[in-house]
């Protein structure tokens, strides 16, 4: 059997085939154009997927399911979106819908946080354990919780907002409305904000500063700026990296103690950065989490499937135990 994933973002739709082995077979996107009715935003992806399968040569009726990861609110049971940022989504009954379009027997929907976590649990970096989190840093801080191998959502399917635990009372101001989240410290577009309160002050104090060069060269300040030049030797840059990395650690050593998962995997492009990343991560957390000995830690790791995390967690979300 084959098993359709689905990751529904703001600017894109891609739709991928999967087989038995979570193993991609086929995959393709379209533009999702969020200014237009959602109806027929579920009619492009109805019609990707229609397209996949005749080219791959795979009838409906080896297909077992389709599984949908959206961001924003989702309602499993009820098969609906509840609300999404950005797209034209409300109370929006999206499992039906799609079943408009394309005769498919059972679709499941789910957050696409949660969805990329439960990749990782079945297919990924956590393949083999029974209860992992999964963090992912990108515009926010994501998250999602796996506890004894399904996901966990909470009585209102709204649990796992990991990103808006507050780590600094009355801290920096938040997306969400409050002060201090972890979000507004650990995401990437915090790691640009941090990157260019430090170009603004080195400026203002005369101090030199690759974090400049960096961003002549570049035209940009992103989350790699403070890195790139951190990796050549720059202070000013390791101030940034510092202060970042002590503050994803400090709500990593949180998320630890609250659920003490057997992996902690962390998703999103300042994942590339490695080593530079992980290895004083590790030593700030492991020295801060209340000690356990051997197997008892629980390990943290890179999340292993990368781009493809929302369509093979997608892809799964009907072999949940």
């Amino acid at each position: 059997m084959y098993y359709i994933g689905v990751d529904l973002g703001g600017t894109n739709i891609a739709v991928g085939i999967v087989d038995e082995s979570f193993k991609i077979i086929s995959k393709g996107s379209t533009p999702t154009c969020p200014n237009r009715d959602g109806e027929l935003i579920i009619k492009d992806m109805a019609l990707l997927t229609e397209r996949l399968l005749k080219e791959a040569s795979i009838p409906l009726s080896e297909v077992a399911y389709v599984g949908i990861a959206s961001p924003g609110s989702v309602d499993p049971d009820k098969g609906t979106i509840e609300y999404a940022n950005n797209l034209p989504f409300s109370q929006f009954p999206i499992a039906k819908c799609f079943q408009k379009y394309l005769a498919i027997p059972k679709v499941y929907v789910e957050n696409d946080a949660n969805a990329a976590a439960l990749g990782e649990a079945l297919a990924g970096v956590a393949k083999g354990t029974k209860n992992s989190v999964m963090i992912t840093l990108g515009t926010g801080v994501g998250g999602g919780i796996i506890i004894d191998g399904k996901v966990y959502s909470g009585f209102n399917h709204a649990a796992g907002e990991l990103g808006h635990t507050v780590i600094h009372f009355n801290g920096r101001p938040c997306s969400c409305g409050r002060k201090g989240c972890w979000e507004a410290y650990s995401s990437a577009t915090a790691l640009t904000a941090l990157t260019k309160e430090k170009i603004a002050e080195c400026k203002e104090k005369g101090i030199h500063t690759l974090l400049i060069t960096e961003f002549n060269n570049t035209g940009k300040v992103s989350a790699r700026t403070a890195f790139a030049a951190m990796k050549k030797g720059d202070k000013a840059a390791k101030e940034v990296v510092d202060y970042y990395i002590e503050n994803l650690a400090c709500g990593i050593t949180n998320m630890i103690s609250t659920f003490r998962p057997e992996i902690l995997s962390i998703g999103g492009g300042i994942c590339n950065e490695k080593d530079y990343l992980l290895q004083p991560l590790l030593k700030i957390v492991y020295g801060e989490a209340l000690p356990c000995d051997g197997d008892n830690q629980t390990k943290i790791k890179i999340a292993a499937l990368g781009n493809d995390a929302g369509i093979i967690g997608a892809a799964c979300l009907g072999m949940q135990n």
